[in-house]
Parts: C-alpha cells; structure tokens; sequence
C-alpha cells in the first residue's frame, strides 16, 4: 500500500508554509519596503544551502474532519552554511500576525528550538528580528497568563559564551524579539526602515501620555548613534546582510576553535611612506586615525564595530598577514581622543567580545585621559573606565599597544597588557606619563611657579624640561618601552607579532571564566 497521498499532505502543508501570511498580507507587507524573511535568508546564506525545520508547524482550519488550510507558524528557521559553514538561522515574518509569538515550543531565537541548536550543535545563530513579541491575545485564548519568559530554554545566555549570536532588525521590533536582537555579540539595523524599543509609540502613549513616532523612539538615530543599543546601521537589508556575513568572517564557529585565517594577498612587509606624515608636529592638532588603521591594517579587511555611537573611540575587526585582529583606537578628532562614559563601555564590550572568541587586540593609543569636568562626573565616567580597566585585566588573549602619540593616567592602563606579555611600541611622537605635562606641572609646582619672577615663564621652563625626560627615547633606554619604532615599521612589525601569537592562541581555546563582579 502507497503512502502518496500522506506524502502529497506534506507537499501542499508545505506550500502553504510558502505562502507565508498570504498573497495580500505579504504584498502589504513588501509596499512597506520589507524583504520577507524567506528572502532574508535566501540572501544571508550560500545558495541552495538552507534546509528548514519545523516547516509544518502553523495553525490548521478542518472542514468535516478534512484539512483546508493551514496558517504557518511566523518563525521560519532551519540549518544553512554561510561562507560553507554551518549556521543555524531564522526570524519572525511580520506578514504572519505580525511575527507574535506562537505555539507551545518557540521555534526560533536564543530561547527557542533554533537557539537549541547552535548551542547543542556549536555552531552560529543568525536572526532576523521583526515582530512584536507576546500578545494579550494569546492570554484570551488560553484563558490564563503565563509567567514572562516561560516558553524559553535554559541556553538562552548560555550562547553568548560559546557560539558567534548575530542579529538583523529588519523592520518595527518590540518585546521578546526585540531582547534576542540586544543579546547578540554584534546587530545592526535598516535606516528609516527598522526601529527597536521594549513597547511601541501605543503602549508609550498609554502609559506616558506622551504621543511619539516609531522612528523617533527607536530609530537608528536613537538605538545606534545615542544609545549604542544596536551596533551598526546599514542602508538597506541587503547592506546589513552583507554585515552580518562580514561579521561571521571573523569568527570562529565556537569557542573551542580559532578564527579562521584568510590568505595572505597583502604583504606583511608593506611599509606606508604616508605615516611619517600623518601625525602633526602640533600635538594640539587631530588626524585621521580611521586612515592610519587602513594603511597598517591587511588592505580592505578593516570592518568598524560601533562606528557612530561613542565616536571618540574606534574599534574594528581587521586582519594582519591574513589573521584576524581586534583594533581600540583613540579617535583625536572627538573630545580630543579622551575616553568618556559611552566610549568606555564601547571599549569593554569589544574587549569581552574579542577575549571571548580567542582574537588578540592591538591598541593604538592616543589618549588624553579621562574626560573630565561636571557631565563626566555625572555619566559615571570613571566608574566605566574602571570596568574597562577590570575587562582589559581579566582578558587572557594577547595585546599590543601602539602609542601613537599621548598616553596617559589610568585611561592608559586600560590600553595595556599588564598581566600579559606587556609589549609596548611608541611613535617618536608619543607622550606618556601619569598626566598631560601642561596639568601636572600646574598641580606638583603650583608654589615654584607662584614664587617666581615671572610665573608664566618658569612654568614653560618647567614643562619644556619634562618634555625632554618625558621623551619615548628615554623610555626606550630604560626598557620601560619595549621599542620606539619608525611609523612606517608598524605594519610589519605587527604581522610579525600576530603571526607569533598562533601558539598561545591554539593553547588556550574553549569559554572564559571571568570571576568577581564588575565595577
């Protein structure tokens, strides 16, 4: 006896699992500019690779004990390989009741069957976030609540210390998918396209009385230039698609490998004439530190993490000799490269996230301090250095710090491997010490210089003297820098010292404990 009209019964489920919401509600859907999350994933993963599960699972309407229809589930997930390696992947359809959560298993995100199996399997978890979460609907049905976060499963933070999380907000974003897009190692959002809040402009205006639009609660301008909620922002979802897939590049599949290392295209040994030049004589005076990254770094493998919020910090994945590296340089061009609160916790997270999945970091320092003054002190400011402080100690992948040119106090501590190896290069430009000269002379010979006969001119006397005992070659003298280099040897140097790091690296694969609580 055939079994083809049960096999027909699942080729025909199948078609309207294809059919998402249906042709109207899809068409209103994509008039909005929305991709549906089919399409999503069919431009996230490498051609004929996705295999989906659970494509069954939906809401079925029985005429006389018949199948008529079905109404697929909105999560769509299933096993893909992205660049030929394995990734779990899926997200909400808004064209299906607006991605709301469905049915007594979740299929998709951290806490559901997709986030299962990048953790049981150790491989990427890829989501597309585009709904609304939970539904006092479905409390009407069921005739009783839940208690929040009942249908997840214990992996949910789990993930963050194994596998690579990454996150697309493709459209308006609320709630539970909303959560699963800040709990990913890296996110991005659509300009114009896509918003993110914990409740949207009704419940605001109910709860507030205050009248808002999506866009200005939770657009890019907000989540990803003044909060730092989400990381990046693309202009459509093909670019924050391309993100994503950019992002993976630099990835390791879990933990307990290492990040996977590109062929070498561009020499190692490749020196930039146009680094002589590139810091002023004026030490007052910024440059442009996102050029000095591209001349170093291995030529078109620099990929900025958070390039519009905290902008007086920059960090960036790159790569040296074909090895990926993670980049934290000051950006003199905002407040001077002094670190505040927003770049401090910038800082922090990238140095966890680096630490985490086993790719070193090179600091090129150009730091000031700590910013200072009434705001600062309000924003915490020294309370988020000293978290960066605490990250950067308990941090076991090698470092190198570059300085360009000032360094100093404790913000500059932060930019060390104290604990490590402790390799320190300067530019003949840098500057380094426990305070700015110009600072520290006012504060230890305030009396010197009141006493004297014209003040003005024994302070200039006085720091124009600790200028010259301040100097990178006396450091390097004494070893208290391993080296003062030419700028044009950066790159070499580097790709030479990355290279090095293999073994270190190979040796101490698999999660980080990091112990104690955080300042």
């Amino acid at each position: 006896m055939s079994w083809k009209p049960e096999a027909d019964e699942i080729a025909m489920r199948r078609r309207w699992a294809l059919e998402l919401g249906g042709p109207e509600s899809v068409e209103r859907y994509r008039s909005q500019g929305w991709l549906t999350v089919r399409e999503r994933i069919d431009l996230a993963v490498d051609a004929g690779s996705f295999r989906e599960i659970g494509q069954l699972a939906g809401t079925a309407r029985y005429v006389d004990g018949k199948l008529a229809s079905v109404t697929p589930a909105p999560y769509v997930m299933g096993l893909a390989k992205i660049d030929g390696r394995p990734v779990a992947i899926g997200g909400e359809d808004f064209s299906v009741r607006g991605g709301m959560n469905w049915g007594d298993r979740s299929k998709g995100g951290q806490g559901g069957f997709s986030g299962d199996l990048a953790y049981q399997y150790r491989i990427p978890l890829v989501n597309f976030c585009h709904g609304a979460g939970g539904s006092v609907e479905g409390t009407r049905k069921r005739g009783y609540a839940v208690f929040p976060g009942n249908r997840l499963s214990a992996h949910y933070v789990d993930l963050l210390g194994m596998v690579p999380v990454v996150s697309a907000v493709t459209g308006t974003t609320a709630g539970g998918p909303a959560g699963r897009a800040v709990l990913s190692h890296f996110s991005v959002m659509v300009k114009g396209a896509s918003q993110i809040f914990a409740s949207g402009p009704p419940l605001v205006e109910r709860a507030l009385g205050m009248k808002i639009s999506k866009e200005d609660l939770g657009g890019s301008r907000v989540a990803v230039d003044t909060a730092g909620t989400i990381d990046n922002v693309a202009p459509d979802e093909q670019g924050a698609i391309a993100m994503l897939r950019r992002f993976l590049s630099y990835m390791p599949q879990n933990v307990w490998e290492l990040p996977p290392r590109l062929p070498v295209e561009d020499s190692p040994e490749r020196r930039e004439e146009a680094l002589l030049d590139i810091v002023p004589r004026n030490r007052r005076s910024p440059y442009d530190m996102r050029r000095l990254i591209a001349l170093i770094a291995d030529h078109g493998s620099v990929f900025e993490i958070q390039p519009t919020f905290a902008r007086s910090i920059i960090t960036a994945f790159a790569r040296f000799g074909g090895r990926p590296v993670g980049i934290v340089a000051n950006n003199p061009n905002v407040n001077g490269g002094a670190l505040d609160a927003r770049a401090a916790r910038k800082q922090t997270h990238f140095i966890d996230l680096c630490d985490t999945f086993h790719i070193p970091l090179i600091f090129l320092v150009d730091l000031p301090g700590f910013m200072i003054g009434p705001k600062a002190e309000e924003a915490a400011t020294l309370r988020e250095g000293m978290r960066s402080l605490h990250a950067r100690m308990q941090a076991s992948v090698p470092m190198i710090s570059v300085v360009i040119r000032k360094c100093y106090g404790f913000a500059g501590f932060a930019a060390r491997d104290s604990l490590g190896l402790d390799c320190k290069l300067a530019w003949p430009c840098a500057e380094i010490g426990s305070l700015p000269v110009e600072g520290g002379v006012t504060v230890a010979y305030r009396r010197e210089i009141e006493a004297a006969a014209d003040p003005a001119k024994r302070q200039a006397e006085i720091e124009q003297e600790l200028r010259i005992t301040g100097s990178p070659m006396r450091m390097a003298e004494a070893f208290s820098v391993e080296d003062v280099i030419d700028p044009r040897e950066t790159r070499p140097l580097l790709c030479r010292f990355v290279e090095a790091m293999d073994a270190r690296l190979a040796s101490t694969l698999g999660q980080k404990g990091r112990i104690g609580v955080r300042p």
